[in-house]
């Protein structure tokens, strides 16, 4: 029987009585599902899904026996990408199909989340010729359509007719005031795609940059640049201009840079939006940040911190008193880790303020103020005013300048936990720095508990990531780690359709501490730098970020070319 034969033959197939006779739902389940489905009109494995009755991939997997066709798990599954972009990604969507392969013989395998669907099937080979099915499940396919296409035939199309429209318009300000609240406007439209896209890869970051002839939108995915989709130039002018007013910003100023934020609604998600915005040659460049609110990321036992370290901190926090500092450079996740640290601390019985620019998360039973130099409302003066509302707990979003540092160090000094960030290399060396600051060697000896220092190392993508043996400049850069480290487990990324072809998948931090010892205290009061630097460096020397980095090479989470790259930085 043809492939076609069998679809035809599967569409007269009753899917309820299908699950019954296969022992996955009984009759009062499906009785229940069929009025539900009546009422709401959706088709009934949607609605089957959604009462809990089956899963998703029961159906899909008992359609796939039904029909004598593969069940495929497009988690795992490889894609070839030359093959996969012979059915455009507009049809994809459509069609609710994927290309995985195309094989010796010129057939194309193809994974459908509908395989009872002729229609399709038919559109299928019209377009492709020879097709061989492959079922999945609707959420899988959209998943690995976002992932392997990331929307750019989506988003160029809505560019043209953003692009299109400004041709028309008479005035851009006009245009864009009649459609403010128009959700179905063309330059809404693309900002929605773009933002889907965005979150369906956890990018961190949304680019939006004017060229002379071109606008290109990259995004920053694991702290690494990656070009979205490019649209003619004057787009970035309407994009722009939306862009602002959901911040609230003055659409009218293009000559200074401006800072907002708004909220975007994301299919069931709300993301806040920090924007930037920044005049340049051939017009204002964006970047948003994107800052999911997910509390489950926002827990000290889930940021990977090694035990000892962890214990240490916690001690730190349970004291009375004292500066926790926690360094690193921009993006390597200091606010999430101050942040976990306050939803630990965070209880009726301590009252928390913070003090940001701006604010980043949100939680609940905190007092949070957010900083604004338009008004000379700056951190040394709201921490000043904090410290008359009788706070346990204090964070002040960065120590930027003497006065804030020597405020935060009395705070510290008078009983108050202090938590903040300070941009330094190491952990050994925020003393040196808050004493460059200008602020006087007592405070710093007695103000400062402790110091964490962090990176963020890309995590190896596990769908590709294979044996591997140190090259010579490797071995060279371990140097006698080598020997004392088991590379047994050493792992390369080679790149696949799962992780966008960079080898590797989300992030993961490494860690390491100075706590403030009676010989460390002696010799920042001292004010002996040198001493202080090289005693504290020996304090953490089996902790070091270098350690950490290479215990998670030697566990296989990453490589050694991340691990080199993050110690260039300490």
């Amino acid at each position: 029987m043809s492939t076609r034969d069998k679809i035809f033959a599967a569409a007269k197939l009753r899917l309820g009585e299908l699950l019954v006779q296969r022992g996955l739902l009984d009759a009062d389940g499906l009785e229940q599902a069929l009025a539900a489905q009546k009422q709401s009109g959706r088709r009934l494995g949607r609605v089957l899904v959604e009462l809990n009755l089956v899963s998703a991939e029961q159906i899909a997997s008992s359609l796939a026996d039904q029909m004598m066709l593969p069940y495929v798990d497009l988690a795992t599954r490889e894609i070839d990408l030359e093959a996969m972009h012979k059915l455009p990604e507009l049809h994809a969507r459509k069609l609710r199909a994927i290309v995985l392969a195309r094989r010796p013989d010129g057939a194309y395998e193809v994974a459908m989340a509908d395989p009872t669907d002729l229609q399709a099937y038919d559109g299928l080979g019209r377009r492709l010729g020879v097709v061989d099915i492959l079922v999945s499940t609707e959420s899988a396919v959209l998943t690995a359509i976002d992932r392997h296409y990331a929307r750019r035939a989506e988003i160029e199309g809505l560019a043209s007719t953003v692009a299109r429209d400004m041709q028309q318009a008479g005035d851009m300000l006009d245009l864009l005031g009649s459609k403010v609240g128009n959700e179905d406007a063309p330059v809404m439209r693309l900002l929605q795609s773009v933002f889907e896209a965005a979150l369906a890869r956890d990018v961190s970051d949304i680019h939006v940059e004017p060229g002379e002839h071109k606008l290109v939108i990259r995004y920053r995915l694991d702290g690494t640049m990656h070009v979205q989709t490019q649209a003619e130039s004057h787009v970035g002018q309407a994009v722009l201009q939306r862009l602002k007013l959901m911040a609230q910003l003055d659409i009218a100023e293009r000559r200074l840079p401006q800072d907002g934020r708004f909220q975007m609604r994301v299919g069931e998600r709300v993301v806040d939006v920090r924007l930037s915005t920044l005049p340049t040659q051939f017009g204002e460049s964006a970047v948003l940040r994107l800052l999911v609110q997910n509390e489950g990321r926002l827990a000290l036992d889930r940021l990977g911190m090694p035990a000892p370290i962890l214990s240490r901190l916690r001690a730190a926090m349970a004291g009375h008193g004292g500066l926790v500092l926690v360094t690193g450079p921009t993006g390597s996740g200091k606010t999430t880790t101050l942040y976990a640290a306050l939803r630990e601390l965070n209880t009726p019985e301590r009252k928390i303020i913070t003090v940001e620019d701006p604010i980043e998360y949100r939680l609940p039973g905190l007092v949070q103020v957010q900083v604004n130099d338009k008004i000379d409302l700056d951190f040394a003066r709201v921490l000043r005013a904090c410290l008359r509302q009788d706070p346990d707990v204090v964070l002040v979003g960065e120590m930027r300048d003497q006065e804030t540092a020597e405020i935060g160090l009395r705070a510290a000094l008078t009983g108050h936990l202090v938590l903040s960030t300070l941009h330094t290399m190491d952990a050994a060396g925020a003393a040196p720095r808050l004493r460059d600051m200008g602020v006087a060697p007592y405070m710093v000896a007695l103000g400062l508990r402790l110091v964490l220092a962090q990176r963020l190392l890309r995590r190896i993508c596990e769908h590709c990531a294979r044996q591997a043996t140190p090259s010579p400049q490797e071995l060279e850069w371990l140097g006698d780690d080598a020997g004392a480290l088991d590379l047994s487990g050493l792992r390369a990324a080679s790149g696949c359709g799962q992780c966008g072809h960079t080898g590797y998948a989300g992030r993961e931090a490494i860690y390491e501490m100075v706590e403030m010892t009676p010989e460390l205290i002696h010799l920042a009061n001292r004010d002996e730098i040198a001493e202080f630097m090289r005693h504290a460096q020996q304090a953490f020397a089996g902790h070091a970020l270098r350690r950490h980095a290479l215990a998670l090479v030697a566990a296989g989470r990453t490589t050694l070319a991340e691990a080199m790259q993050a110690s260039a930085q300490c």
